[in-house]
């Protein structure tokens, strides 16, 4: 059996840490149900980050669906700051109390992928990501992790079930076992290029058994123009420096008149090594870097019992509204209700919407697509 749990043991509340259980069964057995609002923010993210992509929102809503608990919260892709409230759950406690495990998990890890991945998407610029990073992670949250990892900007993944969710292609190119099996890189391209959908790009993996620059070349010659791109995944007991590996198999490629073939990079990179890449790499390869990228660390706090503002030391009391100003964009939390202007004199855009109401949809949610939109939109400007 695989070591998972099934959605009905998420969807029942036996996913929770115990003494979530075991509160709810004192507060039944002494008959208290009190209306309870609560908020989903972060003190701090993983350093050095400034700004996080809020992800799991689907799938919170989804766990919280046909309960009797409203639901506010920022946009699924939403760029969120420290202490800013990204969801509040209201309703009465015993409605949602052993599901904060849960939804915490949801939103968490999530958000801590996307949040990677639009790191990489800046760095990158135009170049095209891809995700790679399933192998790295229990294959059950594949799906998660890839469309998290869309969301956040990736152009595509490699997994065939996580681009099925997506409603979009897998992309990939070859592995090294392919060029293994068969014995030799030009053997294997030209196999690909016999069997495979025409429609699907032409890529060499070139760095399973000789140098890097004579294996492109020998790609490129062999399959007589048919070549899209050539990817060095150059471990790094061989690597060296692989901007310069790069440079020197795109001067002999050019010099051949093989311009038009692209370089494509993966094995072990992260944001500053595709920033330093771009100049010369025109498509990523990101594994371990995304997949396993830091959780944002949510905590989910009661601010409000009963209609009367209430927390625990540390925390601001009180039901919130987060704030964009549409005219100069700086942020402002400020209490539910208040009338609040920013300091320009514009007006704020309030940014956590009803989710849910009384456990039903307030509005149709985005699709996967339209959400890496508005993060391709949020995080113009922004830097890593």
């Amino acid at each position: 059996m695989f070591h998972i749990s099934d959605p009905e043991a998420i969807r029942s509340g036996r996913v929770t840490d115990v003494y979530f259980a075991r509160t709810l069964d004192i507060l039944k057995a002494r008959g208290v149900d009190k209306r309870v609002r609560a908020e989903f923010f972060a003190k701090k993210l993983p350093a050095p980050y400034a700004w996080g992509v809020l992800a799991g929102v689907e799938e919170a809503a989804h766990l919280m669906g046909g309960r009797k608990v409203n639901l506010r919260c920022m946009r699924e892709g939403e760029v969120f700051l420290p202490w800013e409230p990204v969801l509040e759950i209201e309703g009465r406690y015993q409605e949602f109390c052993v599901f904060e495990t849960a939804l915490l998990g949801l939103l968490c890890q999530a958000t801590g992928v996307a949040t990677k991945s639009a790191r990489i998407r800046i760095a990158a610029g135009e170049r095209t990501v891809v995700s790679f990073g399933a192998r790295r992670m229990h294959p059950a949250i594949a799906p998660m992790i890839e469309r998290a990892a869309y969301i956040g900007g990736c152009d595509g993944v490699a997994v065939v079930a996580s681009a099925e969710l997506l409603d979009i292609d897998p992309m990939g190119t070859m592995p090294h076992s392919l060029v293994l099996v068969l014995g030799d890189t030009v053997e294997a391209v030209r196999a690909f290029d016999d069997v495979v959908d025409p429609e699907i790009k032409r890529v060499a993996l070139v760095d399973t058994f000789n140098d890097e620059k004579f294996e492109s070349i020998r790609c490129a010659e062999g399959m007589g123009g048919r070549l899209h791109a050539v990817r060095l995944d150059t471990p790094a007991s061989r690597r060296g420096d692989f901007y310069r590996i790069f440079e020197e198999v795109r001067w002999e490629l050019d010099l051949r008149g093989f311009k038009d073939v692209r370089l494509f990079a993966s094995g072990g990179l992260d944001e500053g090594e595709v920033e330093r890449l771009k100049p010369l790499v025109d498509a990523f390869g990101v594994g371990t870097a995304i997949s396993n990228a830091p959780v944002v660390d949510f905590s989910m706090d009661i601010m409000e019992i009963e209609g009367e503002p209430i927390a625990k030391r540390g925390k601001w009391s009180g039901a919130k509204e987060v704030g964009r100003c549409f005219e100069c964009g700086s942020r402002a939390i400020f209490p539910l209700g208040a009338q609040a202007a920013c300091a320009c004199g514009g007006e704020f855009e309030l940014l956590l919407k009803p989710l849910l109401r009384e456990g039903e949809a307030a509005e149709k949610l985005p699709k996967p697509a339209s959400i890496r939109e508005r993060v391709l939109e949020r995080i113009k400007g922004l830097s890593v």
